[in-house]
């Protein structure tokens, strides 16, 4: 049966991705006479790495998908691997089969999973201790699923046109002509969606602004809630497709949490659902109400919010975007559609009415509900995250949440209802914890609270080493201040990590 899917794989094959088998890929290839074929994966340092071969006949293209191959661990994990002894294998998972959108001849790429030399998952790879990750969720849930999706923020570098300019800081879902790259953004969603992502939306964002004959246009795609595992794969591929086409566009894209002083910067928001083995929403019950569920889960992000920017903020100009009276966070709280706070909880469609009736008169009123939606959103990470380690590091959160004696009361004590970046309420959130201002408080906040992330297996020791020693060698303790005061600094700093 054909699949309704922009992705020409399940399409051909006629099933779900999660379906697929080494049979199927290997007829799509005989098939469709494909020859070339791309390894993705990810590295110590976050990026996609990518691995090429030319397939000359069905019994190498069956070594291939069965046996992977061999790459130098040493260069992909520099400090958690020795030269002498760093062979690693990668191995192709077929659910991740995607055409390459940008290949000269039809090349089918696959996401890979590493091993080690006894041929199990290496413990310190990324998409391995997120795997871990969710397995210890259900494991302390019961069988629970911890889904995540999420917001991709951006933004796009080209020449100043003349003409129909944007107001400046005021572009959220600006249209054409006042915004100039909506075709860029539509054209790198339906890659992402023909590649297998699953994505929301688009739009533009908050941040534009002209600079040196260049024009600075922020946007923002959002993914749809997927399993943990699943959201990783879909924002890694979204970056890199962000960035190739691009390039190819003569476009410079960035993820860069902050570029100039007084403008917009770019986080990468994660929304977050817990769901049973039916798909039920666990965050809401029948009433569209916050469940016990739902306050364990901010609970735990309260309690390791300082800690989880390791992985999710992780150079200096992370720390330029986290200060406050802005919109990103500094102040660990939460609370309901608040936008000042570390943790939100978004409008969840649990008005008992039916909204299309009201507005298209001629439709029947609806009993269903939407509050399946309901999600739980955490702010402060960025585009500079190992985006398998923060979503194994949020994941581990919530469920700490689950662990502790306290989760109602932490939940209870550090909910807000008010603008916390108002100087009129800085009294009501005095007694709250505040986010790290910098790499080496990251660091420190992360020593902390390393052995509830080792827990149960899923952070090895030796990848929470790496992370604090390398955000200790920024040396960053007075760089904002310094930042702050000398644009010409600020620049250099952003250019140095300007492609994070």
């Amino acid at each position: 049966m054909q699949q309704y899917t922009l992705n020409p794989i399940a399409r051909a094959i006629g099933k779900d991705p999660k379906a697929f088998t080494k049979a199927d890929i290997t007829k799509y290839i005989l098939d469709n006479d494909i020859h070339e074929l791309n390894f993705r994966y990810t590295a110590a340092d976050g990026r996609l790495k990518e691995l090429n071969f030319v397939i000359q006949d069905a019994e190498y293209l069956d070594e291939v998908l069965s046996s992977g191959e061999r790459v130098d661990g040493s260069s992909l994990f520099p400090g958690l691997m020795e030269a002498g002894s760093s062979d690693l294998y990668v191995v192709p998972k077929f659910s991740s089969a995607f055409m390459d959108p940008f290949a000269a001849q039809p090349t089918i790429s696959f996401f890979c999973a590493y091993m080690d030399k006894n041929g199990q998952p290496l413990a310190a790879a990324p998409d391995e201790i997120l795997r871990r990750a969710a397995q210890a969720f259900r494991e302390v849930t019961g069988g629970l699923e911890f889904y995540a999706m999420g917001e991709l923020e951006y933004y796009v570098i080209g020449e100043q046109e003349d003409g129909y300019e944007a107001v400046d800081q005021r572009g959220y879902h600006e249209m054409g002509p006042f915004s100039k790259q909506i075709d860029f953004r539509t054209q790198a969603m339906r890659l992402i969606c023909e590649c297998g992502g699953q994505i929301k939306y688009g739009h533009g964002e908050v941040g534009n602004f002209t600079a040196d004959g260049l024009n600075y246009e922020q946007n923002e795609i959002e993914f749809l809630p997927v399993p943990v595992e699943e959201a990783a794969q879909h924002l890694q591929l979204g970056k890199w497709i962000l960035f190739e086409l691009g390039w190819r566009m003569g476009l410079k894209v960035t993820f860069a949490p902050k570029i100039i002083v007084g403008k917009a910067g770019s986080g990468m928001h994660v929304h977050t659902k817990i769901v049973d083995k039916n798909g039920v929403n666990q965050y809401v019950d029948q009433a569209g109400e916050l469940t016990a569920t739902a306050h364990k889960a901010v609970a735990g992000m309260m309690s390791l919010a300082a800690s989880l920017t390791a992985f999710g903020n992780t150079n200096p100009t992370s720390y330029l975007r986290l200060v406050p009276h802005q919109e990103a966070p500094t102040t660990v709280c939460w609370g309901d559609r608040n936008r000042s706070a570390l943790v939100r909880v978004p409008l969840g469609w649990s008005a008992d009415v039916d909204m299309s009736s009201i507005i298209n008169p001629l439709e029947t009123p609806s009993k269903k509900r939407y509050t399946n939606k309901q999600t739980i959103e955490f702010r402060a990470s960025d585009g500079s995250a190992n985006l398998y380690l923060l979503l194994a590091g949020i994941c581990t959160a919530v469920r700490h949440g689950f662990e502790i004696d306290n989760a109602e009361q932490l939940a209870k004590d550090t909910y807000v209802a008010v603008n916390i970046h108002k100087d009129e309420f800085a009294g009501a959130v005095a007694h709250l914890d505040s986010l790290p201002a910098s790499c080496v408080a990251s660091a420190e906040r992360l020593r902390q609270h390393r052995a509830i992330y080792e827990a149960r297996g899923v952070f090895d020791p030796t990848t929470i080493d790496m992370l604090i020693r390398n955000l200790e060698a920024y040396q960053d303790a007075d760089l904002r201040a310094k930042a702050q005061a000398d644009p010409q600094f600020l620049k250099e700093l952003v250019e140095r990590y300007f492609y994070c």
